[in-house]
């Protein structure tokens, strides 16, 4: 039988693993931090939480020393990706543990178990993934036609290979970003100028489009917002370190093109796509981010309904009267806010993460490409476009901001996950 000191040892272990797993899963310092801690008052634990996106500080009040001593450990991680499958099955294992029905070894057990590797099928999956999200956007954005759909695609795909390459290449992690960059652009350029004409610029953003950190960018100047400040400085520093790096690798790629002497085709006669093709590309778009976000079967649909209410509503903000002339995106305040107070609800009403719904919710509307393009035109010294772009930013993220902020008054977090 357990000592009392021992069961809150295993309690602390329990706590410490779950906080590691949301880390890794991609959450939010804030989020992180006061989940934690709601876990552990719940467990009669006192614990204190420091997270930023490369560690953590975990100190719990040490019972068998008395006050003041306090146990304490350190852990160094990566920076979380979002894996909106393993979050709601630790979500739904820490739930199971506060109510009664796992014990705490039982939970500590199940949390270790989502250490799987994945099945054969994901990976090609997950390439092919990138493809429809590189497509989706080009069917998004105007003045596009079917060659640069097609072209995005297959450019898409071969960044998701290259990707899940340099996942297993250390080498290679650090320069993934510039040289799927110069890729892109090296072969979007080439197909513009001997096979078929493109929107090049619009190609390029749609085959980069899941390595562009809109929603990094997000998720910094939220925390920021919750004064977290370090874990938000830093994130944010990082974002700015990946526009860098995409933005270096496409300058360096059209510098070889023009010493190569290549000029695109001209596209400006060319059929532009049919009006029904953003919806048909946005359906493939939700089901690649679904993919993308590592989403449990069971919340696929869910997850796809959530990109399209986001898709509606910055659409619906767009009409509002006012809103066109309106020089703050309108669409995209009213967008996250709804997006915001519905994934709250939805987390409240079924005790599940509104994370389900909130990030696929915003992933159209985070700005990376326009922090892409800003630098771009800073790299090639158009020096007042790229400071108009980076105003652009400044105001998606503010809208963005505003509307979250909101939408959690309308409708409060449901163990702030």
């Amino acid at each position: 039988m357990q000592s009392p000191h021992q069961a809150e040892l295993k309690k602390i272990e329990f706590i410490v693993e779950l906080a590691r797993r949301l880390h890794i899963y991609g959450t939010s310092a804030q989020r992180l931090e006061a989940a934690v801690e709601k876990v552990a008052k719940r467990l009669a634990i006192d614990a204190e939480v420091w997270s930023n996106p490369t560690g953590m500080l975990l100190s719990f009040h040490d019972t068998e020393r008395g006050t003041p001593h306090r146990m304490t450990q350190v852990i160094r991680l990566e920076p979380g990706d979002v894996n909106l499958g393993r979050l709601a099955k630790a979500d739904a294992i820490a739930e199971d543990v506060l109510e009664g029905k796992r014990d705490i070894v039982t939970g500590l057990a199940d949390l270790r178990a989502l250490d799987k590797p994945p099945r054969p099928i994901t990976i090609p999956l997950t390439i092919l993934c990138f493809g429809l999200a590189s497509a989706s956007v080009t069917g998004l954005l105007p003045k596009t036609g079917w060659a640069d759909l097609s072209a995005a695609a297959i450019l898409g795909v071969m960044i998701g290979a290259i990707t899940i390459y340099t996942e297993k290449s250390r080498r290679w992690v650090d320069a993934h970003e510039a040289i799927s960059a110069f890729i892109v652009t090296l072969l979007a350029s080439a197909i513009a100028t001997f096979i078929a004409p493109l929107s090049l610029q619009g190609v390029v953003i749609a085959a980069l489009i899941v390595l562009m950190p809109g929603l990094t960018l997000t998720t910094a100047i939220t925390e920021l917002s919750a004064k977290q400040l370090v874990s938000g400085t830093a994130r944010f520093a990082g974002a700015l370190t990946i526009l860098l790096k995409l933005a270096f690798g496409t300058v360096a790629a059209t510098q070889i093109v023009d010493l190569l002497g290549w000029v695109p085709l001209s596209n400006a006669n060319l059929p532009t796509l049919p009006e029904w093709m953003p919806w048909i590309t946005l359906l493939a778009g939700s089901f690649a981010f679904s993919v993308l976000f590592k989403t449990a079967r069971r919340d696929v649909l869910l997850v796809m309904a959530s990109v399209w209410l986001g898709y509606f509503m910055t659409k619906l903000g767009s009409i509002l009267p006012g809103a066109a002339e309106s020089q703050y995106p309108v669409g995209v305040f009213l967008a996250s806010l709804v997006v915001t107070a519905v994934a709250n609800a939805y987390g409240r009403i079924f005790n599940r993460p509104g994370a389900l719904i909130r990030v696929p919710g915003i992933i159209l509307l985070v700005p990376g490409s326009v922090g892409f393009r800003s630098f771009s035109f800073v790299f090639e010294r158009d020096i007042l476009l790229g400071l108009d772009m980076a105003f652009a930013v400044v105001a998606a993220l503010i809208a963005l901001l505003a509307g979250i902020l909101f939408g959690n008054l309308l409708v409060s977090t449901r163990r702030s996950l």
